[in-house]
């Protein structure tokens, strides 16, 4: 069996699922890129504190939707479900790109859109995670996860270079357009995909109660707390690149949306080395967790003080490499560790952790870049990924975990559940 980089392509459904995704996130961060660019220069005179809400209105639906978001990945056909979501976040782009090509947008409705998108993202990032546990192998899992961060990331690579295009040559609305219609490439590779081939999870049939038993598995297991706390430390004051780099390059480097849409292209080149180095790992570690968080704390840093844009640039190869070791771990750590009648709502929980604190984080970060300036939000990013490798040391100091899913008295209580259920 090869134990490459690539080896999940062997799969012909993640192989369709695979090309599918990747023209959608492509599209997503044309999108993200042009409402960054659209809030900040556009709508309001470079207010990052604006940006932030943005952010914190996209995201804040993770945390607010928890309670439903797991339950629906580990209860419903997750094929399904990601039809319908990516189905309606296709709608909602192409309505909010109608709006601004029209010239009639304003930062209210660019707010709406935001929360709108970002109820509907809720659903399906939990359920499009535990998907791939559909498409391959158990073996194979960790390494189709890191090929998933290395899409997201070439698209992270291409997407803002095609968004600062776009605006300069059409304008910002058709960014939002373009991305809505990159949604037919997912739906049908979904649509493609064949559901005898698929491996299907057992579907479970959960009680009102279902939320709180994913909170108490989570409860008894130190080492997802551990990555919990991790995640909620960098995902609230770290993952807010859109501020990062935009009031770097706009308030610090004074570029235009050419030269911003550069950086965050420049930042994916790291991630993708970062996704490709994961990939190539047999299995995910807490040492893999303790060294990306130490090296993105020491990549912020460094990225605060960069004296000159190409610099600032370098830095932020190193961060988008430690950012997606990190992430890429802590997805794959918690998928391949816990029970799969519980995987939906851990993933919900891990989901909910890592982007649900950037309602929180993102205005602080905005304010703080806005009143006190981009380096000094860029320190507060360092200190979360140092305080996060803090937590990570003390974690590989404690006693290692069961490996698969928790005690044997949740084992039992989780294997009774479908029993249970398949009666």
């Amino acid at each position: 069996m090869s134990l490459g980089p690539f080896r999940s392509l062997r799969s012909v459904s993640y192989r369709i699922w695979a090309a599918g995704a990747l023209v959608s996130n492509i599209g997503a961060w044309v999108q993200r890129t042009a409402q960054d660019w659209l809030v900040l220069t556009q709508l309001t005179h470079h207010n990052a504190s604006a940006v932030g809400e943005t952010m914190a209105l996209q995201l804040g639906p993770q945390l607010l939707l928890l309670p439903w978001t797991g339950v629906a990945a580990d209860r419903f056909n997750q094929r399904k479900m990601l039809m319908l979501t990516q189905a309606t976040m296709g709608g909602l782009s192409l309505a909010l790109g109608l709006l601004t090509v029209t010239g009639v947008v304003t930062l209210w409705q660019v707010y709406a859109f935001a929360f709108l998108f970002g109820s509907v993202a809720a659903f399906d990032a939990p359920a499009r995670q535990v998907f791939v546990a559909e498409l391959v192998d158990d073996e194979d899992l960790h390494n189709a996860v890191a090929l998933n961060s290395t899409s997201f990331n070439a698209a992270r690579m291409i997407g803002p270079a095609v968004s600062g295009l776009v605006i300069a040559w059409l304008g910002t609305g058709w960014a939002f357009v373009g991305n809505g219609l990159s949604f037919i490439a997912v739906l049908a590779s979904l649509a493609f995909l064949r559901a005898s081939e698929l491996r299907q999870a057992t579907r479970t049939r959960i009680a009102r109660s279902g939320f709180m038993e994913g909170l108490r598995y989570v409860g008894g297991r130190p080492d997802l707390k551990a990555i919990l706390i991790m995640l909620a430390l960098i995902g609230t004051f770290g993952l807010n690149f859109p501020i990062f780099i935009s009031t770097m390059a706009v308030g610090v480097f004074h570029v235009d949306a050419g030269g911003y849409g550069l950086l965050s292209s420049i930042m994916a080149i790291g991630a993708m080395a970062g996704a490709l180095l994961g990939a190539s790992r047999d299995k995910p570690s807490f040492t893999s967790l303790l060294s990306g968080s130490a090296l993105f704390g020491a990549g912020c840093a460094l990225a605060a003080i960069a004296p000159d844009y190409w610099l600032f640039a370098a830095c932020l190869v190193v961060i988008g490499g430690a950012s997606l070791t990190f992430t890429t771990t802590t997805n794959s750590l918690m998928q391949l560790s816990t029970t799969p009648a519980m995987r939906g709502r851990v993933m919900a929980l891990r989901v909910g952790v890592a982007l649900g604190g950037t309602p929180v984080g993102a205005p602080i970060i905005g304010w703080l870049a806005d009143h006190c300036g981009p380096r000094w939000a860029l320190g507060i990013g360092a200190l979360s990924g140092f305080l996060a490798s803090i937590v990570a040391m003390r974690a590989r100091t404690g006693q290692p975990p069961d490996p698969r899913s928790g005690s044997a008295s949740e084992r039992a209580r989780t294997d009774k559940i479908t029993i249970r259920d398949e009666r």
